[in-house]
């Protein structure tokens, strides 16, 4: 696993599944779409750093 990628849990906006995903720090501020593990629909994420300095993400459906 690259030192640089964080741990995070996020929803799927569709199956309703918890995610466990891999966030890059270098992806801070910027969409990406990525299928869901479960369901397999596309998910938009964005990632964002929360006032600890770990990353966050919102995972929200491709049509929002």
């Amino acid at each position: 696993m690259d030192a640089h990628l964080q741990p995070a849990e996020v929803f799927c906006p569709y199956c309703g599944e918890l995610l466990d995903v891999l966030l890059n720090p270098e992806d801070l501020g910027q969409d990406y779409i990525e299928d869901c593990q479960v369901c397999c629909r596309p998910i938009e994420f964005t990632v964002y750093e929360m006032p600890d300095g770990s990353l966050g993400a919102n995972a929200r459906s491709d049509n929002e």
